[in-house]
Order: structure tokens, then sequence, then C-alpha cells
């Protein structure tokens, strides 16, 4: 929509081909009112929006606006955390511009954004990683949303439980059957009946619900795997027609592997299969390079659980605790304690 303002107040949506079983990426606003979102198939996204316009990815314009708007994130705070290209963190705890109010620099930075690459922003301020996440929500899209301290319980309780971390369809109906609709009703819950129903994740669930959350915003990630995957226009029908997909695949891997220098740290193997039902397998071993045979005897394992034509193949390594490389976030911040703001960003699709 930037690049050609003939695109706007249009649905749009960037995306694979419908005939190649291609995958929405985005869309804009236009298109989420026909019920269009991420990573619905573009075939279904169509049915529900006829006029839809599908765009191929452009990958390294998003990449030059990444930068550019993780440059703008760094005039203001050196802590940054990546969440994608277009989402991070910011800890603006000790920044020294508007004498540290993070209102008036989330303004400057989402105009700094508008004029430099563009695009619009919104975003949220708050104590932690969590409320910020769910502010920068709010007011979308092209706005921002300040959830202050004296206001988190009360804003906190109001919620409904799907819109805690962590907690997607499946915990979000469970949590309705066992009658938790909103955090308030959560909130009645002990810990220990919590980790009894959720395991350790409950713990999570008795902070999450009461506005708590100790993450600390961090610049740097350690990079835990590094894997290829293939979605294929017509299902592989055989354990034979997926042995010959199967070296293109470690070919790729193997170049990937190359380029994030993550070749001293590989500690496993491993094979991802989904069928044509949908049904997932991975199978891994312990493995310290992308051994072809090893790949090999892990697809045959997988390809056994099934036994039905393939949708996807992948092929992969997991990264041992002490890999060296670091992926440099965009956004970053410390976010444990209640008087520290931070800052959750999201640019807009346009």
């Amino acid at each position: 929509m930037r690049d050609d303002p003939s695109l706007r107040d249009l649905p749009i949506a960037v995306g694979g081909r419908p005939d190649q079983r291609g995958v929405v990426a985005t869309c804009n606003y236009e298109a989420r009112r026909f019920g269009v979102r991420s990573a619905m198939a573009t075939s279904q996204a169509l049915q529900r929006c006829p006029g839809l316009i599908v765009l191929p990815p452009a990958m390294e314009k998003y990449r030059v606006a990444s930068k550019q708007i993780l440059a703008i994130y760094r005039d203001y705070t050196d802590l940054v955390e990546p969440l994608s290209l277009d989402e991070a963190y910011l800890d603006v705890t000790h920044a020294s511009h508007f004498n540290g109010s993070a209102t008036l620099i989330a303004q400057e930075i989402r105009a700094r954004i508008a004029d430099t690459v563009g695009i619009t922003a919104s975003a949220g301020i708050a104590t932690n990683k969590f409320l910020a996440k769910i502010a920068s929500d709010w007011n979308k899209p092209d706005g921002q949303f300040v959830i202050r301290p004296h206001h988190i319980d009360a804003f906190v309780a109001a919620l409904p439980v799907e819109k805690l971390f962590g907690v997607g369809k499946v915990t979000a109906a469970k949590l309705k059957r066992l009658g938790a609709i909103t955090c308030t009703d959560l909130r009645e819950w002990p810990m220990a009946d919590l980790q009894h129903h959720f395991g350790k994740f409950g713990e999570r669930l008795y902070e999450s619900c009461r506005g708590i959350d100790t993450r600390e915003v961090c610049p740097t990630r350690e990079r835990k795997s590094v894997s290829v995957e293939e979605t294929y226009v017509n299902d592989l029908p055989d354990l034979a027609a997926c042995r010959q997909c199967l070296p293109e695949l470690i070919d790729r891997l193997v170049e990937r592997i190359r380029r994030a220098k993550a070749e001293r740290n590989t500690h496993k193997l491993f094979v991802k299969i989904r069928f044509a039902d949908f049904q997932r397998t991975t199978v891994e071993c312990v493995g310290t390079a992308p051994d072809p045979a090893q790949f090999q005897k892990l697809l045959e394992t997988g390809f056994q659980r099934g036994r039905r034509p393939v949708r996807l193949l992948g092929v992969g390594v997991r990264l041992s605790e002490d890999e060296a490389d670091h992926q440099l976030g965009l956004f970053g911040g410390e976010a444990a304690a209640l008087p520290e703001p931070a800052i959750d960003w999201q640019v807009a699709d346009n």
C-alpha cells in the first residue's frame, strides 16, 4: 500500500498461491473484516473474500524496513528484543529522552517510523512484557495505549482468559470448561489447582491473571535450531517419493547451517512430517552433522507412524546450549518490576 497507493482501501494479503497450497503470511485490515487472517490457507481466504488481492512476499523489502526501524529504536535504548521483523520490546526505564516518559518516547518513535519508513506503527506502554503486548493491540492501527500501574489490577481482571500469554485455543477451551471465562474467574483458583490441571504452566496462569510477568526483555536470543521444510503442491504418495525429496532438503539445510555458522554446535538431527490428513510427527536422534544416512532412518521411522501420503517434509538440527552465534534483538528492556516501563511495538502491514 505504501509503494502502490492504488491498493489503498482494498483487501490485500501477502502469501502463497492458492493452487500451490499457499498460506496467508499477513493481511491488511480491509481483508480482516472478511475473516481473513495469517496462517489461513490462501484458498480459504479467497472463499471468504473473493475480491482479495494476494501478493507474493518481498522479503528484501521487509528486511530493509526492519533495519530502518531498528535504527530508530536504538536511538532511544540499547535494550531492544525482537519478536519478529515488525514487532519488538523496548525497555526505556533509563532513557534520557523526554525525561524518561515512555508515552512521549512512543509518540516520537511512531512519528519517525511514519516519516522515515512510510508505514504506521502501534505501541503499547506498560510495566511488563505481558501487559505491553496486550496494550500494543488495544489501539490499532496507528495508535498507542498505556496501562498505568494503578490501573493494572482492574484492567487485567476484565480480560478474557485467551488474552493471557501462552493460552491458545486448546487451553482456552479447557479453562472455559472449568468455568474460567475471565481473569477474575481464574483468580479464584489456588496455585495448586492450576498446577494440577495445567502442570508447570499453571504457575504462569496464576501470575498472568494478576498482571504479573517477571520475564526480562533481552536484547539477544540464542538460536536453538536450524531447519528447512517444503509443502508440496501434490502429496508425496509413499516412502519412496519422500526419499527422493530428501537430498534436496538436506542440501538446503547444509547451506542454512553454514550461513548461521552453526556447524560446531549441532547435537541432534530431526525429521518433521505432516501427512495429508494434517497429522504431524517429528523424529530425532543424536548427531553432530547433517548425515544423509541418519536422516534416511529418521524419515523411515516417521513415515511408519502414519503410512499415508505426505503433505510437508522438513529436516533440521538442534543446537547445543553453548552455541555462540546470537541473533541481535530488535527491541529490548527489563520488565520484572512494576515501575519499569516496557514498550511493545507492532508495525502495521501497509
